[in-house]
């Protein structure tokens, strides 16, 4: 491996001299530094990243790990995150984990390697994502969207919950009798939190829930299919049906165009988070909005607080969804 040292002879000078070019310095004899340069080049020389950042404080770089850079949700959410950035002087790096645990420790790593100023992330798993090696190195850390099981971060989420309870009470207040639910992997304490909705709503209406009608998927369009796929072939089919994501709402839509099967007359759907062209569908969606920006913006917000303050206590903000009724789950209640 090429060093400063091997540089500082291949161009006649010192090694100390190769690190003030390195490392910018104005006060270079201009023909030193180009003696230096040239060297590089011809050497093929790079900069160790890590040494070079440990020996100066943190960069104005944010890193904002995302768990599925697809999914719509995350477009307006860092653009929150972004705007508080850039307001402070920060840049943002965003990195797509894809709900791989992997990448995701590996883009952790490169935050800490890079010394960024401080890192928002979307875990990929309430149980498995680990940052303590990003706390260990004092590294400033927000969670978006999931919990991190044990880790103390300051953290914005939505109200998961009510916001998939008020979907299904809606779908039995209009009358729809058999109320499925498609929900997300069992380690995402989103797809849980939008699951105890749903059961809350049944029990609020006196209702029990059937098993049956509950289905875990991988909150992508493919395993939204599958999911709703297998819930048609039952011998019971549910009426109507609450997807706890909008990829997986794209891909139950797609089974029920595939099998013919009219909506919302013969099966009711709301879906939760809105999608982009959800009004350009028809009949128009019906869907659970969450205030994605405000999402992003809190989170940059509390980024800058754990900057300036590190010793605080860390806190957990909690915004409000909406929902918005279209045509997809608007059958007329029953008499």
């Amino acid at each position: 491996m090429t060093t400063i040292y091997d540089v500082a002879k291949q161009a006649g000078v010192s090694p100390a001299t190769v690190s003030r070019v390195l490392n910018g310095h104005a006060r270079v004899n201009p023909t030193l530094a180009g003696r230096v340069n040239r060297a590089t080049a011809e050497l093929g020389f790079q900069r160790n990243a890590v040494a070079r950042n440990l020996r100066r404080s943190r960069t104005s770089l944010w890193a904002v790990i995302i768990s599925d850079i697809e999914n719509p949700f995350f477009t307006s959410l860092v653009r929150g995150v972004e705007d508080v950035a850039q307001a402070a002087g920060y840049s943002v790096v965003l990195c797509n984990s894809d709900e791989n645990l992997k990448k995701e420790a590996d883009y952790a790593s490169a935050a800490m390697a890079e010394r960024m100023a401080g890192v928002i992330i979307s875990p990929a798993s309430e149980r498995s994502s680990d940052v303590s090696a990003l706390l260990a190195a004092k590294m400033p850390v927000v969670a978006i969207d999931r919990a991190i099981r044990g880790a103390q971060v300051d953290s914005v989420r939505v109200d998961n919950a009510q916001g998939a309870a008020e979907a299904t009470k809606h779908l039995i207040e209009v009358g729809y009798q058999r109320v499925a639910c498609i929900t997300g992997p069992q380690r995402a304490t989103t797809a849980g939190q939008r699951l105890r909705g749903y059961e809350r709503a049944h029990r609020a209406a006196g209702l029990s829930v059937d098993p049956e009608l509950v289905r875990h998927a991988d909150f992508r369009q493919k395993g939204g299919y599958e999911a709703m796929a297998s819930l048609l072939a039952l011998p019971e089919p549910p009426d109507a049906v609450f997807v706890a994501n909008n990829l997986m709402t794209v891909g139950a839509l797609a089974c029920l165009t595939d099998h013919g099967i009219a909506i919302p007359e013969v099966i009711g759907i709301v879906g939760f988070d809105d999608i982009p062209w959800a009004q350009l569908i028809r009949p128009t969606l019906s869907v659970v909005t969450q205030p994605t920006y405000d999402v992003g913006q809190t989170a940059g917000h509390l980024l800058m607080q754990r900057i300036a303050q590190p010793s605080r206590s860390p806190s957990t903000v909690i915004l409000s969804t909406r929902l918005s009724v279209g045509h997809s789950s608007t059958r007329a209640a029953a008499p």
